[in-house]
């Protein structure tokens, strides 16, 4: 495929200036330092073997103690996960690129394994369905969480605001609020695992506080430009859906219009893909595209062609890929040459030590083995 298509061309999000259109999808590995959930020298070195995608977004990292819903993920609030990730920023932009911190809440989705003994919390006490809890005693089942009081919610929203401080001092160029997946910003966007009477309950204006108030912490510190959020109109991961996903998350979207973000980030599957076929629901992402007024990124299982058509046709400015890039740390230069791409291990994607975390070949490794193969051949 041609080097000149639009998917390898520059595009200025927020405060920067991307050298192209692919942006590294937040993945959860789960290669976390335990306990502490600290960044290890591995993670610095997963980010920077993709450091040539445009924007490199890490995986979800917690906010709090209280956010952490699963065994070896990072957070971003103590000052060793601070100098872990410092290590990650600086190696990232010695490469070339650009990296934002994906700050995370779980909620509900989490286990009493990870809190001392006490309930997770969430919105209002509404039980997950279809998700098991990842504790290092296997998967346990997820039990109903306990209501955040209003002081509480209000606390959370600073808890954010020190995330983003936090992600300042660790060197990140910005950072997307997760805002997608059945996690808690989610849980509160939506009517079925919001049942809240208090202001941030009932209407879809009550309902979207606490994620406009989360951006509103973010943006205080590190200003819009800096600032991006994911959104997942049709995911139904715990069992999530809302009574008018159209109405609710257009409405979210326009007030997120008020802010001047970075980006919008909407993970939503392609038509045809599993996912798609699981949700069941028609698309809210294309509408969402016509009202949002910032950079738009898309992401839903696209190959490097399907990627191509939806940049053609404007349905967004930017592409996130996630499996591809567990594979294929130069996914970028794979792409612009038309090369074969490595075949990523499901059974590594969780966990596990360097092996399909660190150790997936560019293709100057293979074009290099594939020379000593030739000389041992000749000798």
């Amino acid at each position: 495929m041609s080097q000149n298509t639009v998917l390898f061309t520059p595009f200025k999000v927020g405060a920067l200036t991307l050298p192209n259109r692919l942006v590294l999808a937040p993945m959860t590995r789960s290669r976390a330092q335990n306990p502490g959930n600290v960044p290890t020298d591995s993670t610095v070195k997963y980010y920077v073997q993709r450091a040539s995608a445009g924007l490199l977004i890490t995986e979800g990292s917690q906010i709090s103690p209280q956010a952490v819903g699963y065994i070896y993920t990072p957070g971003i609030h103590t000052e060793d996960q601070i100098a872990g990730w410092k290590k990650v920023t600086d190696a990232v932009h010695a490469a070339g690129g650009r990296i934002f911190i994906q700050l995370w809440h779980v909620g509900s989705i989490s286990h009493p394994f990870f809190h001392n003994g006490e309930l997770p919390v969430a919105p209002s006490a509404v039980q997950p369905k279809d998700v098991k809890a990842f504790t290092t005693n296997g998967q346990e089942e997820i039990p109903t969480p306990r209501a955040l009081t209003t002081e509480e919610v209000k606390a959370t929203v600073e808890d954010f605001r020190q995330a983003a401080k936090n992600a300042h001092a660790a060197g990140f160029d910005g950072v997307e609020i997760h805002g997608a997946n059945g996690y808690l910003v989610d849980q509160f966007i939506q009517d079925s695992t919001n049942q809240r009477t208090d202001e941030y309950g009932g209407s879809v204006e009550n309902r979207a506080r606490f994620a406009l108030e989360v951006v509103q912490a973010a943006v205080d510190v590190l200003g819009a430009d800096r600032v991006g959020i994911r959104l997942s109109p049709t995911g139904n991961v715990g069992g999530i859906h809302d009574s008018d996903r159209l109405g609710t998350f257009s409405y979210v979207t326009e007030q997120l219009n008020k802010f001047g973000l970075a980006y919008l980030h909407v993970i939503e599957a392609l038509p045809g893909h599993p996912m798609a076929a699981k949700s069941g629901q028609e698309p809210v992402g294309p509408a969402l595209r016509k009202i949002f007024t910032g950079p738009f990124i898309l992401n839903g299982g696209y190959t490097q062609e399907t990627a191509e058509r939806a940049l053609d046709n404007h349905e967004g400015d930017l592409v996130a890929f996630g499996v591809p890039y567990i594979a294929n740390p130069d996914l970028v230069e794979r792409y612009q040459q038309g090369a074969a791409l490595n075949q990523p291990d499901p059974a590594t994607f969780y966990g596990g030590d360097d092996h399909g975390y660190i150790d997936y070949p560019s293709l100057q490794e293979q074009g290099a083995e594939a020379e000593l193969k030739q000389d041992i051949v000749q000798k």
